[in-house]
């Protein structure tokens, strides 16, 4: 059996598209690139565009944290910001790996980027479903009741066909969904925000998002060291370059060069970054790709120049839709 990881949002703060002139720049210079490197017919484009990264063509997406795991017959999904509307599209088109529940639904904390998509999980109206909700915040079932009310959403909670069931997390504490185990640990955000290492068939997912990564050292992450150890994927929040992280100290959110420190000294095996700010367009993340790329590198460099082996992190910047498999 495969471990699967699907990422249906990957945007921070709000839902944020460029606006349709920016776009219109965007695919101008796609044209333009398309011409320049020497194709001339109609017949070249599919396979120009194939050829391509895919937010190099299309960006990297409008929606809000969603996380979608498969293993086996087991799914758990992570957070539900609005990305999770497109979970609920596969399932009625009966696309979706499971078509049926019970659906498990790990909560980090309550902004309304990781819960605005909620009310429109369409398995929530359907007879006979049932979904699970699960945060070590003790309040999780008034918080998710409160989504389902007037004047905010016009179906109320009592009116939902689906059986809802609550279970308040023990920090620090492994829960078993199937097969698998799900272990919350603190990160470091203004409201209380819990990450997630999953495990499942001897691999491991560490979803580290809304997190500053304040707390650096081993020393200082004490009893949440264990979220990045032994981990073969990390998500990790990196909204901002070093210098915004700076300026912007205690808002909940970090860079890229951050989460590669973290992965370097724990030897984590691969890094996607996510949580991209509402106001970024697509130039905007692939600069930020750049600027890790050279710190990546000059970390290197460093290293060769003392004779000190140099760590192998695979990373990106994740896009929606992107789904990767554990092997």
């Amino acid at each position: 059996m495969s471990f699967s990881i699907k990422f249906w949002g990957v945007r921070g703060s709000l839902p944020s598209s460029p606006p349709p002139t920016v776009w219109a720049q965007h695919i101008e210079g796609v044209l333009q690139n398309f011409f320049s490197s020497g194709h001339h017919g109609a017949h070249q484009v599919s396979s120009y565009i194939r050829g391509q990264e895919v937010p190099v063509v299309g960006g990297y997406g409008s929606a809000t944290t969603c996380v979608e795991l498969n293993y086996g017959n087991d799914q758990i999904i992570i957070d539900g910001g609005s990305g999770i509307r497109s979970i609920s599209e596969r399932i009625l088109k009966g696309t979706a790996p499971r078509k049926k529940g019970p659906y498990h639904i790990f909560m980090t904390h309550f902004h309304w980027d990781h819960v605005i998509g909620l009310p429109f999980f369409v398995p929530h109206f359907i007879p006979g479903e049932e979904i699970h909700y699960y945060a070590v915040q003790p309040e999780l079932e008034s918080l998710i009741r409160g989504l389902f009310k007037k004047p905010y959403f016009p179906v109320p909670f009592e009116a939902l066909q689906a059986k809802i069931h609550f279970h308040v997390l023990e920090p620090r504490k492994p829960i078993h969904v199937g097969e698998f185990k799900v272990t919350p640990y603190q990160l470091d955000h203004p409201d209380p925000c819990w990450g997630f290492k999953v495990e499942a068939g001897g691999k491991s997912y560490a979803h580290c998002v809304d997190t500053e990564g304040t707390r650096v050292t081993q020393e200082d992450l004490g009893a949440d060291l264990p979220l990045y150890q032994d981990i073969d994927v990390m998500y990790f929040d990196a909204q901002y370059t070093l210098p915004e992280l700076a300026e912007k100290a205690n808002w909940g959110h970090s860079a890229a060069q951050v989460g590669l420190e973290i992965a370097f000294r724990e030897g984590i095996k691969r890094v996607l970054f996510a949580h991209h700010d509402p106001g970024a367009r697509t130039d905007h993340v692939l600069e930020l790709r750049r600027q890790t790329r050279e710190y990546y590198e000059s970390v290197a460099r460093a290293l060769a120049s003392n004779n000190e082996q140099i760590p192998t992190v695979e990373w990106d910047f994740a896009h929606e839709g992107l789904e990767i498999v554990l092997r």
